[in-house]
């Protein structure tokens, strides 16, 4: 045979074996990412004097540029990553609590499934973690605890994300029961000034920071993923109260143990 022939063949069986991949996992889009939106660099000024303790003072924080997800992270898409990553990290940290009645993903057939239903909408039961390993699996990150209010409320220092009116059922969900998620992207009325949906209600977000006091400080510890820290939560929940859905709220009634997954807090990545 020919070294033309040969190198034919090979040719032939390198584009079987990349494909291959596709076949078993689906298309590489199937990992289905969210829409990015970009926030400018630039200060802005984060907290509230008039808000609760944690808020308080209020401070101005420049940030860099970045991009963040326009929504929140799904059932389906997490279904999607447990089906390639495990539910484990290798030292056996936990990335979803699969034993949770509150979970709405289970495995079918042997393969982890959004419940029907569910599939769009925002993935809760996802410790810190694993939160943290599903950004990473898409060359993402989640967002710090300034980038994501900045993200919500811009420049302006507005108090909710659509502004200072006060909040409705046109501009997010909250006040439901205890499960009563809703699709992602179904509030646009309430869309933050850089377009990016649900920053209130339908589910706390998990952000890297560590829950610590302000002013906030990137360079203080509080950015160490490394440290067993209880970290922050923005936006507000599904079934929480109004008060909750200011974009300076940082979640202080909510448990939010970084190791184990919870009934009311999701997640959105950055870039």
């Amino acid at each position: 045979m020919s070294r033309i022939n040969w190198f034919v063949k090979l040719i032939s069986l390198g584009l079987i074996l990349g494909y291959l991949p596709t076949f078993v996992f689906g298309a590489s889009d199937d990992r289905n990412t969210n829409d990015m939106v970009t926030i400018p660099a630039g200060p802005f000024w984060m907290g509230d004097d008039k808000g609760a303790e944690d808020e308080k003072p209020r401070h101005q924080v420049v940030v860099a540029a970045f991009v963040m997800d326009r929504t929140k992270v799904t059932n389906g898409q997490f279904a999607r990553f447990l089906n390639i990553n495990g539910t484990h990290a290798t030292n056996r940290q936990r990335w979803y609590d699969t034993d949770d009645n509150d979970a709405r993903i289970h495995r079918r057939d042997g393969l982890w499934t959004a419940d029907a239903g569910h599939e769009n909408n925002p993935v809760v039961e996802a410790s810190w973690h694993g939160a943290l390993a599903y950004c990473n699996w898409l060359g993402k990150r989640l967002p710090t605890e300034a980038e994501w209010e900045k993200a919500a409320r811009g420049t302006d220092g507005r108090k909710y994300p659509w502004g200072n009116d006060p909040p409705d059922k046109s501009l997010a969900h909250f006040g439901g029961g205890w499960n009563d998620l809703k699709p992602v992207g179904g509030y646009p009325k309430g869309a933050s000034p850089y377009g990016l949906l649900d920053m209130a209600g339908n589910g706390w977000e998990w952000v890297t920071s560590a829950y610590l006091p302000y002013p906030y400080d990137a360079r203080d510890g509080r950015e160490d993923l490394s440290r067993d820290l209880v970290r922050g939560t923005r936006g507000g929940g599904h079934d929480s109260g109004p008060r909750d859905l200011t974009s300076t709220n940082r979640g202080r009634n909510v448990s939010r143990n970084p190791r184990g997954g919870h009934h009311n807090i999701g997640f959105r990545c950055a870039r």
